[in-house]
């Protein structure tokens, strides 16, 4: 099986809006542990059955869970592929944000500039301390 990485635009912002909510990553979390019936999910939310329904197809419709009949039975689990994509998209920030980091941090320790560990904000710094002469 080949695996895309890349995620479209409208693939991050789905798989991003579906995170957001708690109650969303929580029924991803145990859609990941087991696959279960809406039913059994709902049962576990201070919300309706409607609303749960509402949760599982903001995650579906972002590729994050998959949702299979069996009988009268609505089954959901969690679909790892599409989960593996979010992470190495996340990986990829990861590496950004940590050479920016590192860049930052070699510019640090290059500055000549003197230590003097003087706020720049000191008295002698304020106008009327320049203008005291």
């Amino acid at each position: 099986m080949v695996v895309q990485m890349e995620l479209s635009d409208e693939e991050v912002d789905r798989v991003f809006h579906a995170l957001a909510a708690a109650t969303r990553r929580d029924i991803l979390r145990r859609t990941i542990e087991r696959e279960q019936s809406v039913s059994a999910l709902a049962a576990d939310y201070d919300m309706s059955f409607a609303a749960v329904q509402k949760h599982v197809a903001v995650l579906e419709a972002a590729g994050l869970i998959v949702k299979r009949a069996e009988g009268r039975e609505r089954l959901v689990r969690a679909d790892p592929e599409m989960i593996a994509r979010a992470r190495a998209l996340l990986a990829r920030y990861e590496e950004l944000w940590r050479a920016r980091i590192d860049r930052l941090d070699a510019l640090f320790a290059d500055d000549p500039s003197p230590s003097s560990g003087t706020d720049p904000s000191s008295a002698a710094d304020t106008p009327n301390a320049r203008h005291a002469d």
